[in-house]
């Protein structure tokens, strides 16, 4: 593959989380030769943070593989529209349907552990009198809903360094569907205690997806890091322009 092919790696990470969540995939990327980029998702917003992601996109140079976690999965459904996104991978993530929101597709299954694990928190708005609300995971439920096969002392700080969502990320419907129009792979976490599995695993279906399934809790990326990037690389493979074809 030339350099002019070779594509930048975009990870995309979800709620209660940040881009350090992908730090064991992240060395084996970069090791394979791969550009990559890590943004700080706002988490504010579905519309409003696949906006930013997006524009992280449009800057880059060339042809991008858009990997999202969890929530971060519902953000590439969006951004993944971009000229410039060769495929998308979802890692134990929402794929949503255009006009579906996240309440809508987790409610067609039972609730995971998570739901009754949530704390709200109001937050300031600025320019407004109204406030909005943060949604994070009690700091004593983290480890066990998030990151069952994390090694504890990690959990532990990753409990208390959570970034929340706020709650209108979940009722924001997705004007579009990325997986519609660009090859698509897709992660089921089978030990997800965050999200239901059959969540991920009917997404994934619904959208057509080549699909791997690992023995994982939610963070797989920490857990299994090598699934994912094996996954990543197939992605890569699949989508590599022939001889002929160029970007």
């Amino acid at each position: 593959m030339s350099r002019h092919d070779r594509p930048t790696v975009v990870l995309v990470h979800g709620a209660f989380a940040d881009a350090s969540s992908f730090a064991r995939v992240i060395p084996e990327l970069s090791a394979a030769g791969l550009e990559v980029v890590a943004p700080a998702v706002p988490n504010r917003g579905l519309v409003d943070d696949a906006a930013y992601i997006a524009s992280v996109i449009r800057a880059i140079d060339g042809p991008v593989i858009l990997v999202g976690h969890s929530y971060g999965g519902a953000v590439i459904t969006l951004a993944g529209t971009q000229d410039n996104v060769r495929a998308l991978v979802y890692v134990a993530g929402y794929a949503l349907e255009e006009g579906e929101s996240l309440g809508e597709l987790q409610g067609r299954f039972p609730d995971s552990g998570l739901a009754d694990a949530l704390v709200y928190t109001p937050f300031p708005v600025a320019g407004s009198a109204e406030t909005g609300t943060d949604v994070s995971v009690a700091v004593d439920r983290f480890p066990a809903l998030f990151a069952a096969d994390v090694d504890p002392g990690l959990a532990a700080v990753l409990a208390v360094s959570q970034r929340p969502l706020a709650a209108r990320a979940f009722t924001e419907a997705a004007p579009v569907a990325a997986w519609k129009t660009k090859p698509s792979w897709g992660l089921v976490a089978s030990r997800d205690h965050t999200i239901n599995p059959d969540v991920e695993r009917y997404g994934y279906e619904r959208a057509g997806m080549t699909t791997v399934e690992v023995d994982s809790s939610h963070l797989v990326m920490l857990a299994h890091p090598k699934a994912v990037v094996e996954l990543i690389q197939d992605a890569i493979r699949s989508t590599a322009p022939g001889p002929d074809q160029a970007d």
